[in-house]
């Protein structure tokens, strides 16, 4: 029997902590999206529900900027026009009621919310994605803040109640340009790095309650079914903020964060995903995600996969793979549900976050993860802040670049 040489087993053991040491610091500077949506309707995050004297906004702001930048992010993701309102002096809408408490009254005293939020991100070195709600336009019908100078009042006949809310019609052309013209202004006057949109287009389906766009479907499908009508309502608004937005600033990123499942694999064996979801961003909310990556129309997308590995309907592991064969180029960041934390058995495992941030590590053309939201982060579930700073995004990193922004401007 051959004695072996300890002195070689030790040095080679060595050598492959060294190597390992290096693999794991090669992860973490790895260039990185690691977000975190900041939600301003109905006061879910910031400011502070009640909360009307701007220097207290200011100080909840940076307090909360400083807390994301301790835990390792690099990019917040805040909504400035969360019901078709502004967190920013508009000529087109009033004045959030989340910010001051009465749609169309100023912040007193006054500041710019958008301007601050910008310069104090860009002050840390971090990302600001404005998030924006592209057909929202009352969130409580029965009980929200209206101002005389709405687009409501201004142009009734361009919106639909469906359930408690009111929203755009999107099959309205003019609405259609109007929320162009929104968006247009704000990339036009502030330093935001992305626009973005979640997945709110069509409305979810309240069971037995059809939305009501008749009028519209009558005056405009022109014979098409009215599914793809409605798909092709979505397109064109995308396609029209596309251009809008790169005209403006060719290098500014327009993203979108649509529900986790695209369409399911009953409906399209093809190219649905092995899941069992009532509902759908193709079948039940008219947005062709694909489609919009595949046309170039939009820079990143960042599905919103909130649930558990092992889900019996929609597991993290199976979507995470779906939307890795799906990206068509583009930048994929995943969703990550870190406010369900302690809601069930899976969720009180402290492993679950660790792991799915591992899994998206480990998965082809993901580029980083979003978290939602904010004030989650508060409570450090799970002693998950402690793992973000400790661990998985201890080394600070930068965002992912976009070749196809880097080009030279003609």
């Amino acid at each position: 029997m051959r004695i072996p040489n300890y002195r070689l087993v030790i040095t080679g053991c060595m050598l492959l902590i060294f190597i390992c040491s290096l693999s794991f610091i090669s992860a973490q500077t790895t260039p990185e999206f690691r977000g975190v949506w900041v939600a301003t309707v109905d006061n879910i995050d910031w400011p502070e529900k009640d909360n009307f004297n701007s220097d207290s906004q200011r100080t909840a702001f940076i307090q909360l900027l400083d807390m994301h930048q301790r835990n390792g992010l690099n990019a917040v993701v805040v909504q400035v026009r969360p019901c078709t309102d502004a967190f920013y002096p508009s000529q087109y809408e009033p004045w959030s009621q989340w910010l001051t408490g009465v749609q169309g009254q100023p912040p007193i005293p006054y500041y710019d919310p958008l301007a601050f939020m910008i310069s104090e991100t860009h002050k840390r070195g971090m990302a600001f994605h404005a998030w924006m709600n592209p057909y929202r336009a009352e969130f409580n019908i029965a009980s929200a803040s209206v101002a005389a100078t709405h687009i409501t009042r201004l142009h009734p006949e361009w919106f639909l109640a469906y359930g408690d809310m009111r929203y755009f019609d999107p099959g309205n052309k003019e609405a259609q340009e109007y929320v162009t013209k929104v968006v247009a202004d704000v990339v036009s006057r502030y330093d935001v790095d992305a626009i973005h949109f979640d997945d709110y287009f069509y409305p979810y389906r309240i069971a037995g309650k059809d939305f009501p766009d008749d009028a519209s479907y009558r005056e405009y499908g022109a014979g098409m079914k009215k599914a793809d009508w409605r798909r092709s309502n979505t397109d064109s608004i995308i396609s029209m903020l596309s251009r809008a937005i790169k005209k403006e600033k060719p290098r500014c990123q327009f993203g979108v964060s649509p529900f986790g499942v695209w369409r399911n694999q009953d409906k399209d064996p093809v190219n649905g995903s092995k899941t069992n979801g009532a509902q759908s961003n193709y079948d039940d909310l008219y947005a062709d995600i694909l489609l919009w990556m595949k046309s170039n129309w939009i820079d990143y997308v960042a599905p919103q996969l909130y649930w558990e590995i092992g889900h019996r309907i929609a597991p993290y592991e199976v979507l995470l793979n779906w939307w890795s064969k799906h990206t068509y180029g583009k930048h994929c960041y995943i969703g990550m549900g870190i406010y369900r934390a302690n809601t069930n058995a899976a969720w009180r495992d402290v492993t679950q976050i660790p792991r799915q941030i591992k899994a998206m590590r480990n998965t082809p053309n993901m580029k980083g993860m979003i978290f939602f939201s904010s004030k989650t982060f508060e409570k450090n579930p799970n002693g998950w802040n402690d793992s973000l700073r400790l661990n998985y995004f201890k080394v600070p990193v930068k965002v992912p670049e976009m070749e196809w922004l880097k080009a030279p401007v003609p």
